[in-house]
């Protein structure tokens, strides 16, 4: 071979090498230019909740100092008077708990059901406009379910409200509240209002875990002779257990710190509360945006702050919790 023809090949041997070391220098550069916008991406959430947590410790904690009252045991929330300061949360967290809660329970079975139904059952005609209709109460905003339910709800649920009060009075969820069932500015309502709220996210999550069982367990059961219901109980619900568990905790989140529906709804209560779901008063953020117009003087605003941190904190728990329930049932 020429010796011209091998320099030839040489050097192209060599161009060719280094320009695939360029080009892995500049893959590598972009794969940690990369990396480190993901980085600082992920940790801006981190950053952003501990600035909004040190922002509610930092304004909360003179008013703290200058509260005259048990702030946990406390029913008294009282900032008239910056220099005499008396405030607990004792009833924001009984009617935040209750009517979350409440909604909870009502919303899920329906939420499971809808979703059920229209992954296992319904045609694909049916299910595709039935799911965006569901979808679409998401978009509905909080003060139309806020007139809706004091319009609307109230006055049908209260000859219902009455008879479990009659009949049912006996458990202390039922038994007569602090404000009178007429109007329908209860817990009970508020519950009601705020299951019709957060039933479309509920739904919507639930729906997609429950399209992802594996077609492969749905097939092996209906092969070995399981009717319908089997087959769902047997490896959709098992399937999307953690899933709903996440699902409801999403629908939780909503309902703790609903404001403008709630604000609406429930009547203010003269008497603390006592654990009723025919109770009034106010949760933690509807008690915050009722007071929203007055914060001037530091130290009662600090007190709805101190407030908003008792729901922060609260909220967290809230996900925990569900972090480690869904955790258990996925490696039950």
């Amino acid at each position: 071979m020429p010796r011209g023809l091998t320099a030839v090949r040489l050097n192209r041997a060599g161009a060719s090498a280094e320009l695939k070391r360029t080009d892995s220098r500049a893959a590598w550069r972009g794969d940690r230019l990369f990396k480190s916008a993901a980085a600082a991406a992920g940790s801006s959430i981190v950053v952003g909740v501990l600035l909004i947590a040190l922002f509610l410790v930092i304004r909360a904690v003179p008013s703290l100092r200058a509260n005259h009252e048990n702030f946990f045991t406390s029913a008294k929330f009282d900032t008239a008077d910056g220099k005499d300061l008396a405030f607990g949360i004792r009833d924001l967290f009984m009617v935040t708990v209750l009517s979350s809660m409440s909604a909870l329970a009502l919303a899920v079975p329906v939420a499971v059901g809808i979703a059920m139904f229209l992954t296992q059952y319904a045609p694909a005609r049916l299910s595709r406009p039935f799911g965006a209709i569901v979808d679409l109460l998401a978009a509905v905003p909080s003060i139309i379910f806020g007139l809706w339910g004091i319009f609307v709800v109230a006055p049908t649920l209260e000859p219902f409200a009455a008879f479990l009060n009659r009949n049912l009075g006996w458990l202390f969820l039922f038994k007569q509240g602090n404000v009178s069932l007429a109007g329908g500015g209860t817990i009970f309502t508020a519950g009601v209002v705020l299951s019709a709220m957060i039933l479309p996210i509920i739904t919507s999550v639930s729906r997609e875990v429950f399209r992802q069982t594996p077609r492969i367990q749905i097939e092996a059961a209906l092969a070995l002779g399981a009717t319908k219901w089997e087959v769902v109980r047997m490896t959709v619900l098992p399937f999307g257990r953690s899933g709903v568990i996440a699902a409801s905790m999403l629908g939780l989140g909503r309902a703790l710190g609903e404001t403008v529906a709630v604000l609406i709804i429930l009547r203010s209560a003269a008497h603390p509360g006592n654990w009723s779901v025919f109770d009034g008063g106010y949760t933690f953020a509807s008690k915050i945006a009722s007071a929203a117009s007055e914060f001037s003087d530091p130290l009662p605003t600090g007190a709805y702050i101190s407030a908003g941190l008792a729901l922060f904190v609260l909220t967290f728990i809230v996900n925990a919790a569900a972090r480690l329930i869904a955790g258990g049932k996925v490696n039950g």
